[in-house]
């Protein structure tokens, strides 16, 4: 006899939110230095920083799977999904290896918007709103950093894609489809995540995007 399955709600809306639109900005990141659109990659990179920002945010005030402290477990987790003690079909959410490289990719993004802040010439139209709060000798560090640290995370991402397409090819589990819809079939006896708290995800973006506009104003004392 078969087990029982039925679909539940494992992706809340902001968790494939963030997904995509990182998917969608980091190549228009990528294109828009490529071809010296300086005023689109600063604004590009503003909205970057708001979601990284609410994902980080919805990762302690989100829904269970969206949750740091759900999938981010220690050693001992790891280990056992590494010796294959870990049913990815009975579980929703991250694996530990998957928590892994939703740290790294969130980090990695983060450190690299970041230097951007600070990043630039002035005599070039590509300065960052917080370059005037180092010093030149530093600026011109974290320029030459933002360049190349581009490459460490296009690996990271290469990774996550290998990781996917084994994921699908390899363990027959898909792992697209439940971002863009939300869902997956799983056991019977396993329970979906419902739906996400909308106030309180308003609230995390609203925080996120004040945060951004702040640093776009350069940091602005308040009252």
């Amino acid at each position: 006899m078969g087990t029982s399955t039925h679909q539940v709600s494992i992706w809340d809306w902001p968790v494939r939110l963030c997904h995509w639109s990182f998917a969608v900005l980091v190549p228009a990141m990528w294109w828009t230095a490529e071809n010296s659109e300086w005023g689109w990659h600063l604004r590009l990179g503003h909205v970057l920083l708001a979601l990284v920002l609410f994902r980080i945010i919805w990762g302690f005030v989100g829904s269970r799977t969206a949750r740091f402290s759900q999938f981010v477990k220690g050693p001992s987790a790891l280990i056992d999904y590494l010796r294959g003690r870990w049913d990815s079909k009975r579980q929703i959410g991250h694996s530990p290896l998957g928590a892994l490289s939703v740290l790294a990719l969130l980090g990695l993004m983060f450190a690299q918007v970041i230097m951007g802040l600070f990043a630039g010439d002035p005599y070039d139209g590509a300065t960052g709103p917080l370059n005037g709060f180092v010093s030149i000798g530093t600026a011109d560090f974290l320029t030459d950093t933002h360049e190349w640290f581009w490459w460490v995370v296009v690996g990271m991402i290469a990774l996550h894609l290998c990781a996917i397409g084994y994921y699908g090819f390899a363990r027959m589990d898909d792992l697209i489809s439940p971002m863009v819809s939300g869902e997956k079939m799983v056991p019977s006896e396993i329970e979906g995540i419902g739906k996400a708290p909308g106030l309180r995800a308003f609230g995390a973006l609203a925080a996120a995007i004040g945060i951004a506009v702040w640093v776009w104003l350069g940091l602005p004392p308040f009252g």
